[in-house]
């Protein structure tokens, strides 16, 4: 009687440990590509852009923070993926508009690009930056 509860209580709280760290607010995985460390702590990230490549050209702004804060960092014209750097640790949203039959069509998204400090998982120890692919690309509706 007494082993089956701690059965069961072990059998619990393996079980909401297991969902609490694959469901947590850190976008970060389990698994670091160590092909993408750095031996010293980045300051700016490369953040990698993908844009529908089937309507054209999008017209891409940058702000930090949130939309309605106004706060324009970056304007761009892009057809393609489009890499560049921004700081680490700061919220950062993307809108595209895409002009598709004289109809005007908008993505949005938004990252916030952090650091991690890797010591076991690769050769040596590295930081890794994570959060930092933005895809604006539209979903076909046809």
């Amino acid at each position: 009687m007494v082993l089956k509860n701690r059965i069961k209580r072990i059998t619990g709280l393996s079980v909401f440990l297991i969902v609490v760290v694959l469901f947590s607010c850190e976008k970060m995985g389990l698994f670091v590509d160590c092909t993408r460390c750095e031996a010293d702590e980045p300051i700016e990230a490369q953040i990698s852009l993908r844009v529908s490549t089937d309507y054209g050209e999008a017209y891409v702004n940058i702000y930090q923070g949130y939309l309605e804060d106004s706060i324009l960092v970056r304007s761009l014209r892009t057809s393609s993926e489009t890499t560049f750097y921004l700081p680490v640790n700061k919220n950062y949203t993307f809108a595209a508009r895409y002009i598709i039959a004289g109809n005007v069509y908008f993505a949005i998204n938004s990252i916030t690009p952090r650091v991690r400090y890797v010591k076991d998982q690769c050769d040596d120890p590295c930081y890794y930056v994570y959060d930092n692919e933005v895809d604006l690309r539209l979903k076909s509706w046809k």
